[in-house]
This record gives structure tokens, C-alpha cells and sequence, in this order.
């Protein structure tokens, strides 16, 4: 569903999608984040909270509430080092619970921590809702777009339209030269964006402030829009919120609430209400190793 069979994990999909949920906030918008990395489940650490959602009944959670951001994780119910050790109908029926009985309330985003690959997580996610978009995430290695072209074209096998590409870890500034300092290459992410015809939605760089911020619960989108650290956080979120017809933070306009899944290198934009263009059977043929 998220990506290529091979999958590839490290790209900072997370760090990108809490700092996306935080700056989508800061910018008048009303946004849930739910962590479907079941097996490593990052985002309430990244967010500063271990509180734990509330049960209302069978059917009714309530979603923890962090930094102004409604969050729903394996973290905050299986915290501590205990592994999770499930097999895909265990999964399927966490993800039906996440998506169906938290109580979500009025978005305008419900963006969605994948992890990687293209597995049971993903199948059952594709399955429940529909998908109109996908925004991939990547480094500027050469081995990161590898995986990259391999998503693209699965995603045009599945007829899910591509909104564009978020390059991470994009480069370095040397605090003591000043220099720019191409750590995984150079404008590749650019250069596919070109290639498929699809929008290059920002170029984050490698700042220790970024990863300092996730370790602390403390994420760079929470210094403001006009912070150094966070403006390239904020013009990707502005990019990515901002399609024909949708302005971020204008509630008129938002028609329906969307739901952004992220995975290592994509994450899925659904309108709730409309069909799905594929199932998830559809996708054990069209991916065989998934």
C-alpha cells in the first residue's frame, strides 16, 4: 500500500510527520495523529507524553491530547520495552479500532505513522479508507530513491495519485565554515520530482536541533513558523496543506477532513466518504512479496 516490496525504513518518516502535525496546528488546522508502528512506536516519545487514552465503552476511546494534537499509539498502551510479537489479524483488528472507535472528533487532518514495507498494516489500512494521494518522504541517497521509483510505480498501478515529494536530511550546514554540505547527495529528490512530473513539496536539512527536539518531546514546529530550525518544516506543511480549492487553516474551505498515512517514504491522503480505487487483494497481486 505505502510503498515498494523491498521497504526501507530510516528516512524519518516520523520525525517528519509529528513536525508536520505540530506546524498543520500552528497553522489554524485541526489534527490527529495516529501512530500505526505497531512495532516501534516512536511518535508519543517525540510528542513528550506517555499518558494513556481513555476507554468510554468497547467502541468509544478517547484519544490522548499532546501539544495540541489528538494522538492514538501502541506506545501509550504497551509502554516500556515489551515488544510486540502479533501476526496480521492482530494487526488488522488494532488498525479497525484506531480508525473506527477513537473519538476523533472534527479534523481537517488525521495523519497516519505507517512503518515500513508494504505488509498487513498497510492491506488493512488501504482497505478501511479510501485513498486519493500520496506524499513520498526520502534522502537524497541513491538507495532511498531506489525505493522511491519503485513506490511511484505502484502507486500508478493502483491509479493513487502522487502529490509530491518531501526530500529529508536534504543537507548540512557546517556551523564553523558556514558551507553547505551534501551528506547524502544532491538534489536528487529534485530530480525525480522533475522526472515523474510531480511537485518537490520541501527540502528538510539535517540540523542536530531537529533531532534534539524529538528525543526531548520537544519538536522544532513547536518554536513557530519564523524560527531558523523550523522553516523548512513550516514550508513543506504549507506546501502539503495547500492543494487547488483548500487553503490550510481555513475551515470554510475544507469540504471533508483528510487523512494523511505516512509510511518510511509516503503517506496517503484520503477523503473520508469516497470510494476506494483498490483493494487490498487487489494489491497481493499487484505486489507479490507483500
Amino acid at each position: 500500500m505505502s510503498r515498494s516490496p523491498a521497504g526501507r525504513g530510516g528516512v524519518g518518516k516520523t520525525t517528519v510527520a509529528v513536525n508536520l502535525a505540530l506546524a498543520l496546528k500552528r497553522l489554524g488546522a485541526s489534527v490527529g495523529l495516529l501512530d500505526a508502528d505497531v512495532y516501534g512506536p516512536n511518535v508519543p516519545i517525540m510528542l513528550g507524553t506517555d499518558e494513556q487514552p481513555q476507554a468510554l465503552s468497547e467502541r468509544q476511546i478517547l484519544p490522548v491530547e499532546a501539544q495540541g494534537v489528538k494522538l492514538i499509539s501502541m506506545g501509550l498502551l504497551n509502554p516500556g520495552d515489551k515488544p510486540m510479537i502479533w501476526r496480521g489479524p492482530m494487526l488488522h483488528s488494532v488498525m479497525q479500532q484506531f480508525l473506527r472507535s477513537v473519538m476523533w472528533g472534527d479534523l481537517d487532518y488525521l495523519i497516519v505513522d505507517l512503518p515500513p514495507g508494504t505488509g498487513d498494516v498497510q492491506l488493512s489500512l488501504i482497505q478501511m479508507v479510501p485513498v486519493t494521494g500520496a506524499v513520498l518522504v526520502t534522502t537524497p541517497s541513491t538507495v532511498a530513491l531506489a525505493d522511491v521509483r519503485k513506490a511511484m510505480e505502484m502507486f500508478r498501478q493502483v491509479n493513487v495519485d502522487i502529490l509530491g515529494i518531501v526530500e529529508n536530511m536534504s543537507f548540512f550546514n557546517c556551523p564553523h565554515c558556514q558551507g553547505k554540505i551534501d551528506v547524502f547527495g544532491q538534489g536528487e529528490g529534485r530530480r525525480i520530482a522533475e522526472a515523474y512530473g510531480v511537485p518537490l513539496l520541501g527540502e528538510i536539512e539535517i540540523d542536530p536541533r531537529i533531532r534534539i527536539g524529538g528525543d526531548t518531546g520537544k519538536p522544532v514546529a513547536l518554536l513557530g513558523e519564523n524560527s531558523p530550525e523550523a522553516k523548512s518544516i513550516y514550508a513543506m506543511a504549507r506546501a502539503v496543506g495547500v492543494t487547488p480549492g483548500r487553503k490550510t487553516g481555513s475551515r470554510s474551505r475544507l469540504r471533508r477532513p483528510d487523512r494523511l498515512i505516512f509510511s518510511s517514504d509516503a503517506f496517503f491522503r484520503h477523503a473520508i466518504g469516497a470510494e476506494p480505487q483498490s483493494t487490498a487483494w487487489n494489491l497481493r497481486f499487484l505486489i507479490p512479496n507483500s
